[in-house]
């Protein structure tokens, strides 16, 4: 056996401790997740069955027998430890259990929503990702212009501003004022395509408001950390050698500031992945768009343990992955933060 494969062989040894630590905190983290999807349903006041026992809910069963049986049924009359084993057990096999409120499967609700949702916010967060990269980096790069003043009101306007209000704006614009894009919904109610590239259309067309919305919402306010990180990135010892070397502005821009600049912005990328899932709720309820946070908001006032759970499971999975992209994507970006031998 050669020295180099002597040293490539202590190498892979030495990091399979890291890759094993890391693979355990991730599994914590999960375990972790799964517990608050447990309890966090069951800290707020009431229960999903509250109404069955309230003589003037429409809801309310007459038969204590009957609501004897409903609430044995979906294990609330057992402790709190053995509702978590049963859940833990679920999980394992696949159930994501049965919704209160709506008498449908969760995982059924949440593949009908899901969806709809990935389609609203994944657009919105990669335009808002790209966009605020260019014109945050330009901004950080020509800082103290003109320029980078108007950038810095327009986009800290963006930022603060309420998204729904934000939206409102666009629906009166758009909509009401000009017509030209759907006010609410995800597809014209009852519409018959003649082909596929009509429906597509008629999607999009309902997708471009709540889209416009969230993406400039999120401009403003990746505008402000891209900026951020590349003026500091400007004041680093390998931009300076960098420019000894006659490097065009360009490639200083683009190949240097802005590639070290990425790796906050890769962070903020995996937070607003919680999004991607669970949606936005204010927009999803301001244009009648059948996604996850409108199915949450929904759960949350029947107090629907299982579909909540379910939601949130799905969302704390989302975010555990994207988390262990971005640890993926810190080592190709800065090289210093992969693991040494």
């Amino acid at each position: 056996m050669t020295t180099a494969s002597l040293a490539n062989t202590d190498s892979t040894a030495s990091q399979r401790p890291e890759y094993g630590r890391t693979l355990a905190l991730y599994g914590l983290t999960l375990l972790t997740v799964v517990t608050l999807n447990f309890v966090l349903p069951r800290a707020m006041p009431g229960d999903p069955l509250s109404a069955l026992v309230d003589p003037d809910s429409r809801t309310y069963v007459f038969a204590d027998e009957v609501r004897d049986r409903l609430t044995a049924y979906y294990g609330l009359d057992r402790p709190l430890p053995e509702q978590y084993v049963g859940y833990l057990g679920s999980l394992i096999r696949g159930d994501l259990g049965w919704s209160i409120s709506q008498k449908a499967p969760v995982a059924d609700l949440i593949a009908a929503h899901l969806p709809w949702t990935l389609l609203l916010m994944l657009p919105s967060i990669l335009l808002a990702t790209a966009i605020s990269l260019l014109v945050g980096g330009h901004a950080g790069w020509v800082r103290g212009t003109l320029a980078d003043r108007a950038l810095l009101v327009g986009c800290v306007a963006l930022g603060t501003a309420p998204v729904f209000l934000v939206g409102i704006a666009l629906l009166l614009v758009f909509s009401v004022r000009l017509g030209v894009l759907p006010m609410a919904g995800s597809s014209t109610a009852f519409a018959v395509y003649s082909s596929p590239f009509e429906q597509v259309v008629d999607v999009l067309s309902h997708l471009a408001l709540p889209v416009a919305s969230l993406t400039l919402v999120m401009i403003g306010r990746d505008f402000l950390l891209v900026r951020t990180s590349m003026i500091a990135v400007l004041g680093e010892d390998f931009m300076l050698v960098a420019r000894a070397k006659g490097l065009s502005d360009r490639a200083l821009k683009y190949g240097h500031a802005l590639r070290n600049a990425l790796l906050p912005v890769v962070t903020r990328f995996s937070m607003q992945m919680a999004g991607a899932v669970t949606g936005a709720v204010l927009i999803e309820t301001l244009f009648a768009y059948p996604g996850m946070g409108r199915l949450m908001l929904n759960a949350v006032g029947a107090r629907d343990y299982p579909l909540l759970e379910g939601c949130f499971l799905v969302a704390g999975v989302v975010v555990i992955a994207a988390n262990v992209v971005a640890d993926l994507s810190y080592a190709w970006l800065d090289p210093r933060t992969r693991s040494k031998p």
